[in-house]
């Protein structure tokens, strides 16, 4: 006799698990505490056998029946059911391991451990969780150039571009690990170039003019903000290196004897080893740092802990607070100051000042043959730079206000 839902409601436990049959094998069985699982008894190649179907009331009388049908459909075909479910559940296992999540995990391990920073791993963990929302469970192999399509267009739509084009660039990435770790056979995400919005150049607001320049350096000189703040931003005109390489700066960087500031390949951008010739001003700048290596190994430490650098917030807050607003600078723009205005003296090789930047050839042959690094024409320039700067400074008078307003002189 078929069962019913009632009937199965009403079971109680006994002393003794007991048996509630259904047809064709199948039954619940019920546990003295009260507890019902569902088997299924069946023969295969003359040996008795049972399957498991989970446990009411999570599986239902119909879902039951419907595992017990397939079941007898695999018996019918002379497939041992019990072995299916078992290759099923390897396969499952398998593909899990072979997950776009589970590859991406492993291709941030290795990011991790290639020394990226931890900027770079926070903007990586955050394109891979995006992704992994949408097709994070997926077998990689398995994932096509359209339906990763479909998720980059999810970013487009709201007008993210950029974002769209590293979540490309970042799949990419992770697609050709699982090429290399022979869990996928080819780089979809490579069939996307050029099916992107792209995105407008963003230009970080930067002060360009002289007398603009000039105004901002002595609204420096009377900022009123945290000593070491203040010393970070006198210094960073001076060497318009990126904001995170200013506030990971190291006493053991330093060679002040030899004036060199050498920033190793694991802190900078391009994770190449890059050498700063230090002007007399950026030295007697760094001089002026009441702290040394034995209180923190950062020149800027945290204000919370000598073991941390000061916050990636703290040169830009520091310009809000001296009247500069966010579209006019930033501690990124010191580098397009630089930039802009060694190019229009006419007198240095343009080479030269990309190099200062850290900015890297992307001709491979031409790289090569551009080893000496302009390093003495560098050294010149740098000196004659922070020259120009003190010269731009002092070339007007400050009005000392609520804002520290800056008014340039004839």
């Amino acid at each position: 006799m078929a069962l019913t839902a009632i009937a199965i409601k009403s079971a109680k436990g006994r002393h003794k698990p007991y048996k509630l049959t259904d047809g064709d094998g199948l039954y619940l069985a019920v546990m003295p505490n009260g507890s019902r699982y569902w088997r299924m008894n069946y023969r295969f190649l003359g040996k008795q056998k049972t399957l498991s179907f989970g446990v009411w009331p999570d599986t239902g009388l119909a879902d039951a029946r419907a595992q017990r049908d397939a079941a007898r459909k695999l018996l019918a075909r002379d497939e041992d059911p019990g072995e299916r479910i078992k290759l099923d559940r390897i396969a499952a296992t398998v593909a899990a391991a072979n997950s776009f999540q589970a590859i991406a995990e492993e291709w941030l391990a290795k990011a991790e451990r290639e020394n990226r920073s931890a900027v770079t791993m926070k903007k990586l963990r955050w394109l891979t969780t995006f992704l992994n929302g949408s097709i994070g469970k997926r077998p990689i192999a398995s994932i096509s150039a359209q339906e990763l399509l479909v998720v980059l267009r999810k970013m487009e739509s709201k007008g993210r571009y950029e974002t769209a084009k590293r979540l490309r660039s970042t799949c990419s990435q992770i697609f050709r690990y699982a090429i290399a770790t022979a869990r996928a056979d080819r780089d979809v995400a490579a069939d996307l170039r050029g099916a992107l919005i792209a995105p407008q150049p963003v230009h970080r607001p930067a002060i360009t003019d002289p007398k603009g320049v000039g105004g901002l350096l002595r609204a420096i000189e009377v900022f009123e903000g945290h000593a070491n703040t203040k010393v970070a931003l006198r210094l960073l005109p001076h060497v318009f290196v990126r904001p995170g390489e200013l506030r990971h700066a190291e006493w053991a960087d330093l060679d002040l004897e030899k004036a060199i500031w050498l920033i190793p390949p694991h802190k900078t951008k391009m994770r190449r080893p890059h050498a700063i010739p230090l002007s007399r001003q950026a030295i007697e700048i760094l001089s002026s740092i009441e702290h040394d290596a034995s209180y923190s190994p950062f020149l800027f430490p945290s204000l919370r802990s000598t073991d941390r650098p000061m916050s990636e917030n703290t040169i830009n807050a520091a310009l809000r607070r001296m009247g500069f607003a966010q579209d006019e600078m930033t501690g990124h723009g010191f580098r397009a100051t630089a930039a802009t205005l060694l190019n229009e003296m006419g007198q240095w090789h343009p080479d030269a000042i990309e190099r200062q930047l850290a900015h890297c050839d992307n001709n491979a042959v031409r790289r090569a043959y551009t080893r000496g690094e302009y390093w003495d024409e560098r050294v010149r320039m740098m000196q004659h730079w922070s020259d120009h700067l003190d010269f731009l400074r002092d070339g007007a008078k400050v009005i000392k206000g609520d804002f520290q307003k800056v008014m340039v002189g004839d």
